[in-house]
């Protein structure tokens, strides 16, 4: 399991969430509610008036646990050396933020830059210490990670899925401190609500977390760009054992299916007609415009790829390397037809 977390400092004004933006919520609307629900007045102002936070204060690293099912990663990758020498020349400028849970602290947001410190030997942080349930931990995690300027799309899949979910949880509960005045003075829904906060429409939303339902190999084939969001949400209405068909396929091919064939699998698999045979004669189907693919054998290739390369970084390595021997190519038929003159 991967380590997860965010790629550059951010700063972490605006992370403290989904409360307080109920709050400012709660202030545009009680000047026109409590005429028609007098009690309301007072629940808002209790809303408004509290309090989030705690202190700052530097607490050792081993104290502190990730937050459970985080589904942000982190890369030991150029960014995270970035932000490493930033800290190391800079110190922390953002503290991270963390709850209290029993003699430990939690991390809610922070987690590359908790990695960073790491990475630098350090013994402590700077920490934020916020006073939070589990459901509005869960919504400050997904709102701070979410301002990044690159998400993935399996990050945004689950991530959407978590704040959601704890959206709904809240409100189901009765009292008037939980994230959901908001939804129960305007009478929207939930999901409403995200696609709002989130810049997104509610179709977007739906089909983001449509993607926590695909076998992890489809998955990271969105997060590789090579499979769009709209056939990712075709295939995964299929079963594990289709899912697992398309990905054999995509492997002996080297192609990836296209809309229209996802909708075709998806409509056969609804019927009970799909199964290995007709994955196998869908995605064979030559598609338009459809450039030639290569293949390579991995056990060949695999003697020559750095281990410690993402899968993510291996096809510009290849590249890369490529490069590098058509210009020694080159350069060597240029030393050899000079030697000839």
């Amino acid at each position: 399991m991967l380590l997860k977390i965010v790629p550059r400092e951010v700063k972490e004004a605006s992370f403290l969430t989904n409360s307080k933006k109920v709050r400012e919520d709660a202030l545009l609307l009680s000047e026109k509610t409590k005429r028609k629900v007098p009690f309301m007045s007072e629940k808002l102002k209790k809303v408004q008036t509290a309090p989030l936070e705690t202190d700052i204060r530097k607490i050792s690293i081993k104290l502190i646990d990730g937050f459970p099912n985080h589904p942000f990663y982190v890369f030991d990758d150029d960014e995270m050396s970035d932000l490493t020498e930033s800290i190391r020349k800079n110190g922390l400028i953002s503290p991270v933020i963390v709850r209290q849970k029993a003699d430990r602290f939690e991390l809610i947001s922070g987690h590359r830059r908790k990695h960073a410190c790491e990475l630098l030997g350090h013994d402590e942080i700077a920490c934020r210490i916020v006073e939070a349930s589990d459901d509005e931990a869960i919504i400050m995690m997904v709102d701070s990670n979410c301002q990044r300027t690159k998400v993935l799309p399996s990050e945004r899949a689950f991530a959407y899925k978590m704040k959601l979910e704890a959206m709904k949880r809240q409100g189901k509960r009765s009292d008037l401190t939980s994230a959901q005045v908001a939804q129960k003075l305007t009478r929207k829904t939930s999901r409403q609500i995200l696609a709002e906060q989130e810049g997104q429409s509610q179709d977007q939303i739906r089909r983001y977390i449509r993607l926590t339902s695909l076998v992890p190999e489809l998955l990271e084939f969105v997060d590789l760009e090579k499979i769009k969001l709209c056939p990712a949400v075709e295939l995964s209405y299929l079963d594990e054992e289709a899912q697992r068909d398309v990905v054999d396929q995509i492997d002996e091919t080297v192609a990836f299916p296209s809309h229209a064939q996802t909708i075709r699998m998806r409509k056969a698999f609804e019927q009970g007609k799909l199964n290995y045979d007709l994955v196998k004669a869908i995605m064979n189907e030559e598609k338009p415009n459809q450039k030639p693919k290569y293949s390579f054998s991995y056990e060949r290739l695999s003697t020559y790829i750095p281990k410690e390369l993402h899968s993510n970084q291996v096809e510009e390595f290849v590249v890369e390397a490529l490069k590098y021997y058509t210009s020694r190519r080159r350069k060597g038929k240029q030393s050899a037809a000079a030697g000839k003159g």
